[in-house]
């Protein structure tokens, strides 16, 4: 509807997780290294954690369109409230095996023997597990035992776990200690800052055709920045309501008055955009009862890899 009366090829702002629209702001740049430092290293458990529409799905799908379909093996799954067992058999479906009417040992060999299969092929096998909060620290434990099948003395498959904030919260706890050490890898989503916010909306726009109508001024970008707080579902959420409203009016110039008439009618509807101080909550370093646990050998390991990945993320701006 508002892409026609704009010129633009398609909506800009849709809602879905859509890979092609990544962008690269200073947080998802770390975290892509994060990932690309973890397919380098073909093992353990690479954990990405965001508030809810902070860009984790995306960023996992902009990696993985990236990689070599050849020479890996991969598939997904969204998670809700499942048990151990169900976990399982919802990762021997998610790589197409067969699964109904059969035991646990009979679904861990199907398990084991794909990934062999796979591995005598030359091919990597990677598990990404989205909304991880959402598993049981049973189903937790048995993503942790699919990481036991070896071959040649390197494991079979690699995860990653997606999840919410509290994710972290269900990782520090101690029945979880097995799992945090085959974490090789962690990171957190922070919300994009202001500048972020307007290269995020123009980036999106230019995708789509954007021939700088509608134009914005550098208010209605604050706005906007203030009312979503940075994350990209909620940036999305009001643009598109913005440009529907645009349509509706015919108006090609947004400036700080329609943007906070926009946020006003979805925060009468009902839609969260932002709330004082949760961004500054969520972004916040674990520490005391709810931080990981690490040893000196664990600490000195996690500086080797920051400057590693600082190095990754050096090298990827100096290749844009």
């Amino acid at each position: 509807m508002y892409s026609e009366h704009y010129g633009l090829d398609a909506r800009p702002f849709q809602l879905s997780p859509d890979p092609r629209f990544f962008f690269d702001s200073r947080s998802h740049r770390k975290a892509l290294a994060y990932l690309t430092f973890g397919l380098s290293e073909s093992e353990g458990f690479i954990v990405i954690t965001g508030d809810v529409g902070a860009g984790k799905t995306t960023l996992v799908g902009h990696l993985l369109e990236s990689i070599d379909r050849d020479q890996y093996v991969f598939a997904s799954i969204v998670t809700t409230q499942l048990g151990a067992d169900d976990a399982l058999r919802m990762v021997a479906s998610a790589f197409g095996l067969a699964i109904d009417s059969v035991d646990k040992a009979t679904l861990l060999r199907r398990i084991e023997d794909f990934f062999r299969a796979c591995r005598e092929q030359g091919r990597h096998v990677l598990l990404v597990v989205d909304e991880a909060q959402n598993l049981s620290l049973a189903a937790l434990e048995e993503l942790r035992m699919l990481s036991n099948f070896h071959a040649d003395g390197r494991p079979l498959v690699q995860c990653f776990l997606l999840g919410q904030p509290q994710f972290r919260a269900m990782m520090s706890r101690r029945e979880m200690e097995q799992l945090r050490q085959r974490v090789i890898a962690s990171c957190h989503l922070e919300p994009m800052a202001e500048d972020e916010t307007r290269a995020y909306i123009e980036h999106r726009l230019r995708h789509v055709g954007w021939k700088e109508d509608p134009s914005f001024t550098p208010a209605a970008f604050h706005q906007i920045h203030i009312h979503s707080g940075g994350v990209p579902r909620r940036i999305n959420t009001l643009c598109s309501r913005l440009m529907l409203y645009g349509f509706l009016e015919d108006i090609h110039d947004f400036g700080e008055a329609q943007v906070k008439e926009v946020a006003s009618e979805l925060a009468d509807e009902g839609t969260q955009l932002s709330a004082v101080g949760t961004e500054q909550a969520m972004v916040k370093p674990l520490s005391g009862a709810a931080a990981w646990p690490l040893t000196e050998t664990y600490r000195g390991a996690l500086s080797a890899l920051d400057r590693r990945v600082a190095a990754l993320v050096g090298h990827a701006r100096g290749t844009r």
